[in-house]
């Protein structure tokens, strides 16, 4: 979830292991039970749901655990008290993040966001501190195998979308006006098209390229110890990888 980059191939790639794929499994879970709470379990009605659903399915979570965590978002306790908290900062190489935590429990995460960046060379900043980097848009992937590129440009000019960026190897990025996510995301499906995931993320105006193996496996391990908090998430970052170091980490 460190944002639409080349190191998101990487991910999907060492993603395919059982422990990773529990951790996802459980933030997912999270996301769609609070948005449940939050607006009810219809997701035609509710467009943060069909966002966490959509998620749910990209990384093949069974119907019957999304059933279960909508549930549970209608139903369940009221006195547990999730709330999201985004932190910022800068780790190794000058790389600027962003940290999106949904907990119940704000000392148990800011503890180990903060340890997660001084373990890794990096410090936590004030609010804004690197946000002001960043632009907030709504992004929807869809698979390129399900869909040409002319026909679902006709798709997103009709629905509201604002651009697509084909550009990667395996799915379209459409993107969106935050406001405008759900309304474009349900008339997509609407009309035959398969929504990988869609989400609202945040862009940024310009990336830091790595162009050193070593220190692209330094700022990719900050990122994993911050994704592997279960507190944690999304992780947002300015950095991208050149293609070379991108080709060596690959064959690692």
């Amino acid at each position: 979830m460190a944002g639409h980059n080349k190191w998101s191939s990487i991910k999907h790639k060492k993603g395919a292991a059982d422990a990773k794929r529990s951790k996802v499994f459980t933030k997912v879970i999270k996301e769609i039970t609070v948005a449940a709470r939050l607006g009810g379990g219809d997701p035609n009605a509710n467009p943060r749901l069909r966002s966490a659903i959509a998620l749910a399915k990209s990384v093949n979570m069974p119907n019957d655990n999304v059933t279960k965590a909508v549930k549970k978002g209608v139903g369940g306790d009221k006195s547990e008290n999730w709330e999201t908290i985004v932190y910022e900062g800068y780790g190794p190489h000058n790389v600027a993040v962003i940290v999106e935590c949904l907990t119940d429990n704000k000392n148990r995460t800011i503890s180990s966001v903060r340890a997660a960046f001084s373990k890794n060379n990096g410090n936590i900043g004030a609010s804004n501190s690197v946000m002001y980097m960043f632009d907030r848009k709504g992004l929807i992937e869809v698979e390129k195998s399900s869909i040409d590129e002319e026909s679902l440009t006709e798709h997103i000019l009709e629905g509201g979308a604002e651009d697509i960026d084909a550009s990667g190897d395996e799915v379209y990025l459409v993107e969106t006006d935050p406001s405008e996510l759900g309304n474009v995301h349900r008339y997509l499906e609407e009309n035959g098209v398969e929504v990988k995931t869609s989400s609202i993320d945040l862009i940024p105006q310009n990336k830091i390229e790595i162009t050193e193996v070593n220190k692209a496996q330094q700022v990719i391990k900050f990122i994993d110890a911050l994704e592997d908090d279960d507190d944690v998430q999304k992780v947002f970052s300015n950095f991208d990888i050149s293609d070379p170091v991108l080709a060596e980490l690959n064959q690692q």
